[in-house]
């Protein structure tokens, strides 16, 4: 064992905790049971099958209020892999569950048996017919999808809230629609064909001409049974016409039976039935798509009412002005909104009465978008809004930061205001869907029958399609709580079918909540109908048995999971997984959820369990030590947690006393560290790769791996001994060379200046010098301490940086420029928390710019370009999105070069500082989608704006990155 290994007990929570019944037994703290596990291993290899304790919990939560443990999470690669899994079950009498995204909230992504892990090797889009068509894979993101489409000026019809983070095979499974979609762009529309792996294994591509003739050599049986329930139901006249009456409103409830009346042969059928099947009919490998045109013109509108009804009243009015979208929100919804970063905060004072329409109009041209504009303004001409809190305009604006700011809050509504109930408490998310003209009185007969049960629930929704949202919070651990949600959901479905004709499920699909309510909304026939389909399709009943169909009445409270309270700055999630593909080692150990996921894990359990234990054995590695630490996962939770900064603190606790005082020392002695880097680094060019790797190698064992780095071959030679000399006198800004651009020089073979260099040339030609302070040396922006959760080194180099800031600047009389985006970040934000209040107002008198924004908003301007490269391709980094300034990369980079792309794969590198070094499996894996979308073609630059990154990127790619002021130097230089 390395001599500084950090003990997991530190990690133990420490509370009184009460075992919760939902607890994983400990039975199962070996995971995965022989001979399952082995079986499966030869089978599929031992690199695709998850086994230990920590693998099957961190799988067995989603976006649900239920939660069900797997025995054995597979990984396929491809689709024999599939077909070899589904044999395996049908032979041994097992049961298979896919999942993906794990944005599902009925729980149809739950396994109790073999799940299946369909994300991590299946995302991939081709773009047919010049955008009108794509082929995508299922493991895709609606929003990755729609980024490539964009190019095109094309997107998918199916537009969920969820979009960043569901896949185009959750999508099609739950015929999921969104905001705009309603019955004529959702999936089951828009799907041109679908490549799928049946029960049996065989494999279906309904494009191709013979799959007809293919299927019926392979699945006699199949067939006929397809054909025969189809001839059963068209020569049934009233259940035809019923059939079809069901579909002229959203519906995701049950199987589409009017696949059989679409269809006209057996693979036409299978088509239609596959799409909101929700993996109970086969696994979708691959989905062509008609596209739909990006009209570009945006009009759009948060308009205020008195009340629900008086909103859901006035939603007629706008459909028939032809808006896109009418979306409508409550109060609660309104006033949980708050917690989403950019909304008024004002709205938290809007009366529990109000309500709110979200109206969109798109066009494709000036004229159309002016038309509708003129419609719309007549419609609010006849309206009664009000505007209860000062930044409420109820006004149309084409300005597109405020319409997305607009569609963030709405967005937000299971997340932000399922981050506001109360600590401890279970989520649950209904969705049904009436007539559109009965909207209003089903609003008010809603806002009724909570009251009657004891919720104060939220509501929102796609009110253009009478598709209403709600969210309901309860105890999942006390049975009272429990009752009270049955019995609420009894008259629920009563209400919705009963008085409106509604759908009990507009767009969620069935999942486990509703199937005990499906013959309630269907009736006996067709529900029997749906039962002979599942037994035609899979008569072994290998594929998510209790998902869609279950004829246990109560069925929708079992697995309802419990949610123990955790620290602080987690306890609001809701385990949506917004946050999963921002998250850079979520394809390699653990996402942001699953890291929360495991943790609430952990307070089910009494205190020295073993499962408890089986757990904290694997989150030092899993969780903490392979966590970039770069906060992206806050960016995409729309409610703002920020699990990195969870990573860090737990890092703190698994500190001992004598490494934070080595740590605080080096931060008192960094003039000295600082040195002796760069002498290091300039002796390494000297001893040779080899050496080094394998002196750091045997280090890295003897010590710690996460606190000896690894020596990289792409680790760059050392920067100039001295910074350029540069004058106060005349200065326009301060200029601070981050210490990674004090001790690396740049990428191998690259000629030309320094990026210090760089700057300085640049911001003089601009007629804006810079001035490098003499006493830079031994000062750094705290980041170093700040990411290894190392609090007293922390404390001391954040307040020598502000205080030495503030005397540069003249008391902030000047900005201070910083050339690396992670250092702009830490000195502008992230120290803030460890200064002391005297340095507190002194940092509030500081204005810290980004090099990347003093390049495009103050020397730009004042700059002439020579001379271009011809293609660049940019990496924007991760601390570049939380600055906000990834366009003014873009634009620095679009003044150098004539084609400049961002890779739609584009994410957090994880080299973050010297992680990149301490677990090099995590930046391989951060990156690999990334680079070899870069390496798909030639690239005349390969631009960032922070070293540590560029050198990431070196490795990722085999290119050499270079900063963007470099490049820009290179552009203006006489």
């Amino acid at each position: 064992m390395p001599l500084l290994e950090p003990k997991p007990e530190v990690l133990r929570p420490g509370a009184a905790r009460t075992p919760s019944p939902d607890r994983v037994p400990d039975v199962r703290a070996t995971g995965t049971p022989e001979p399952l596990r082995s079986e499966l291993t030869a089978l599929l290899g031992p690199e695709k099958v998850l086994w230990s304790v920590s693998d099957l919990v961190k799988y067995a939560s989603d976006a649900s209020p239920y939660r069900f443990v797997p025995q054995v999470v597979v990984v396929p690669e491809d689709i024999d892999d599939i077909s070899a899994i589904l044999s395996y079950a049908r032979g041994n009498g097992r049961e298979v569950v896919f999942r993906a995204a794990g944005t599902s909230l009925n729980g149809q992504a739950q396994g109790e048996d073999i799940l299946v892990d369909v994300r991590h090797h299946w995302a991939g889009i081709e773009v047919l017919d010049d955008g009108a068509r794509a082929r995508i894979r299922p493991g895709t993101t609606v929003m990755r999808a729609n980024a490539t489409l964009a190019r095109f000026g094309r997107l998918l019809g199916p537009d969920p809230a969820s979009a960043i983070a569901c896949t185009i095979g959750g999508v099609v499974a739950n015929n999921a629609s969104g905001m705009t979609a309603g019955t004529t762009r959702n999936s089951y529309r828009t799907v041109a064909s679908l490549t799928f792996v049946l029960p049996s294994g065989t494999v279906v591509d309904t494009a191709d001409p013979a799959a007809d003739e293919l299927l019926a050599h392979a699945e006699p049986q199949l067939c006929e049974g397809l054909l025969a329930l189809k001839a059963e139901i068209e020569a049934d006249a009233e259940l035809t016409a019923r059939i079809r009456a069901k579909y002229e409103i959203k519906n995701t409830n049950g199987y589409r039976l009017d696949a059989f009346l679409d269809g006209s042969t057996p693979v036409q059928i299978l088509r239609g039935l596959m799409v909101g099947s929700e993996g109970t009919f086969g696994f979708i490998s691959e989905v062509v798509f008609d596209t739909l045109p990006l009209d570009r013109k945006v009009s759009s509108a948060l308009l205020f009412f008195p009340s629900l009804t008086a909103a859901a009243a006035a939603v007629p009015r706008f459909n028939e002005a032809g808006a896109i979208a009418v979306e409508l929100m409550d109060g609660n919804t309104l006033r949980a909104s708050v917690s989403v970063q950019g909304v008024p905060a004002d709205w938290a004072e809007l009366p529990k009465e109000t309500a709110a329409l979200l109206v969109e109009f798109r066009a494709p041209d000036e004229p159309g978008q002016e038309a509708y504009e003129r419609a719309a303004a007549a419609v609010v001409e006849g309206l009664d809004l009000v505007a209860p809190v000062a930044s409420v305009t109820n006004e149309f604006t084409r300005e597109a930061r405020v319409i997305s700011g607009y569609w963030k809050a709405r967005k937000a509504f299971v997340t932000a205001v399922g981050g506001s109930r109360p600590s401890g408490t279970t989520l649950i998310t209904e969705d049904f869907a009436v007539p559109p003209s009965l909207l209003a009185d089903a609003c008010e007969a809603l806002l009724r029958l909570q009251a009657e049960h004891g919720f104060d629930a939220a509501v929102a929704g796609h009110a253009a399609h009478g598709n209403l949202h709600f969210l309901l919070a309860f105890d999942a651990a006390k049975p009272s709580d429990v009752d009270r949600y049955a019995a609420f959901m009894d008259d629920f479905c009563r209400l919705t079918v009963e008085r409106f004709d509604g759908s009990l499920k507009a767009e969620h699909a069935t999942g486990r909540n509703i199937a005990p309510f499906l013959e309630l909304e269907w009736g006996p026939k067709a529900t029997e109908l749906m039962w002979r389909t599942k037994q035609v399709i899979d008569p072994d009943r290998v594929l998510a048995p209790r998902i869609v169909l279950d004829r246990d009445p109560k069925a929708h409270l079992r697995g309802l999971k419990t949610i123990p309270e955790v620290e602080l700055i987690a306890d609001p999630c809701i385990e949506c997984g917004f946050c999963e593909p921002t998250c850079p080692s979520h394809g390699l150990t653990t996402s942001p959820r699953q890291r929360i996921v495991l943790r609430r894990e952990m307070m089910r359990q009494p205190g020295g369990s073993p499962v408890e234990t089986g757990l904290l054995d694997a989150y030092g590695y899993e969780a903490v030590d392979t966590c970039a630490g770069d906060s992206t996962c806050k960016l995409a939770c729309p409610v703002g947690i920020d699990t990195g900064a969870l990573m860090k603190d737990f890092r703190h606790q698994r500190h001992s006393p004598r490494e934070e005082r080595i740590a605080a020392l080096t931060a008192r002695n960094f003039k000295a560290v600082e040195a002796s880097a760069r002498l290091a680094v300039a002796a390494a060019d000297k001893i040779g790769d080899r050496l080094l790797e394998t002196v750091t190698g045997l280090a890295r064992k003897a010590v710690r791996p996460d606190l000896v780095p690894e020596w990289l071959p792409e680790i760059p030679g050392a920067a100039p001994r001295k910074l350029p000399r540069t004058s106060r006198v005349g200065a326009s800004a301060v200029y601070y060379p981050a210490c990674v651009n004090r001790i690396f020089g740049g990428s191998e073979g690259r000629r030309g200046p320094s990026l210090p260099q760089a700057v300085v040339a640049v911001s003089a030609r601009a007629g804006k010098p810079v001035w490098i302070p003499e006493d830079v040396a031994g000062t750094c922006c705290s980041t170093i301490w700040h990411s290894k959760g190392y609090d007293e080194g922390n404390v001391v180099m954040a307040n020598r940086i502000v205080e030495a800031a503030w005397g540069w600047t003249a008391g902030g009389k000047l900005p201070l420029v910083v050339d690396a985006s992670s250092c702009t970040l830490g000195i502008a934000h992230e120290v803030v928390p460890y200064l002391t209040e005297d340095n507190r107002e002194l940092h509030r008198e500081l204005t810290v710019v980004d090099s990347l924004v003093w390049a495009a908003d103050e020397l730009l301007p004042e700059l002439t370009i020579l001379r271009k490269t011809g293609s660049a391709v940019l990496h924007p980094t991760c601390s570049m999105q939380h600055l906000g300034d990834v366009e003014q990369l873009r634009t620095v980079a679009e003044a150098c070069a004539e084609e400049v792309v961002v890779p739609d794969d584009a994410g957090c590198c994880a080299f973050a500082g010297d992680r990149g070094m301490l677990h090099k499996e995590l930046t391989a894996s951060a990156t690999a989608k990334e680079a070899a979308e870069v390496n798909s073609r030639e690239y005349d630059a390969y631009l960032s704006a922070n070293r540590m990154c560029e050198i990431g990127m070196d490795r990722a790619t085999g290119r050499a990155y270079h900063s963007v002021l470099m490049e820009l130097e290179r552009a203006t230089r006489p």
